[in-house]
């Protein structure tokens, strides 16, 4: 691990190098979009491609061609100059059916939560998501800014089969299911919206740095 002012700096394998921000205030998350987009856009030699996650970026690099010192040297160097994400963000909106079959554990949120059914959806539509990063599957999104009332751990046992297209909640972010996978967040709506297509250009629908409005198409309690 090597540590800067800005930038913390860890390996992963003999291509891979892990970038935070140090300390981890503010919306380093969008700074380090940000650092990888003028990373990529300056051409630096040797680096091919970036893994963005919620806390963390993965600069992808040929060993052979930058040495991991020269790499975290130019890095060192956007310290001063690595602005928030401003004015480029997407919103995206996205259908949901609430309750019901499309969201069965709706009334166990509620339950647990002490708020109503409705209070739980206005809760959940009231304001965009960013998108934090896609993981687990191509095109899942992990969408933080879930009010701090939904917050609740995943559940104590996971489904073995989470149908396409749920919308979900767990450890205080919302997420939706772009295919059917085994999952343990709780699934109180789903979604027609196709998040993943493989024909399309890009195939995920949602990138890191978009934010997401949720729109109650139907509400079934």
């Amino acid at each position: 691990m090597t540590t800067t002012p800005q930038w913390t700096f860890a390996d992963v394998g003999e291509g891979g190098l892990l970038i935070g921000r140090a300390p981890a205030t503010g919306d380093y998350a969008g700074r380090l979009r940000e650092l990888a987009r003028r990373l990529l856009a300056d051409h630096l030699p040797g680096v091919y491609d970036y893994v963005p996650a919620s806390t963390t970026l993965l600069l992808c690099y040929d060993s052979l061609t930058i040495s991991r010192a020269a790499l975290v040297e130019q890095v060192c160097r956007y310290e001063d100059v690595v602005p928030p994400v401003v004015a480029t963000s997407r919103t995206i909106s996205i259908t949901v059916e609430y309750g019901g079959r499309a969201g069965p554990d709706l009334e166990e949120v509620a339950a647990a939560t002490g708020l109503t059914l409705a209070e739980v959806v206005r809760l959940h539509t009231a304001a965009p998501f960013p998108v934090e990063m896609i993981g687990f599957m191509p095109g899942f999104p992990y969408l933080g800014g879930l009010p701090v009332v939904l917050n609740l751990p995943r559940r104590s046992v996971p489904r073995v089969m989470v149908p396409a297209g749920s919308v979900a909640i767990a450890n205080g972010r919302s997420g939706i299911y772009p295919a059917a996978a085994p999952g343990g967040w709780h699934l109180i709506g789903r979604t027609t919206v196709l998040l993943f297509d493989p024909e399309r250009e890009p195939p995920a629908l949602l990138a890191p740095g978009d934010y997401v409005q949720f729109v109650a198409q139907a509400t079934h309690f």
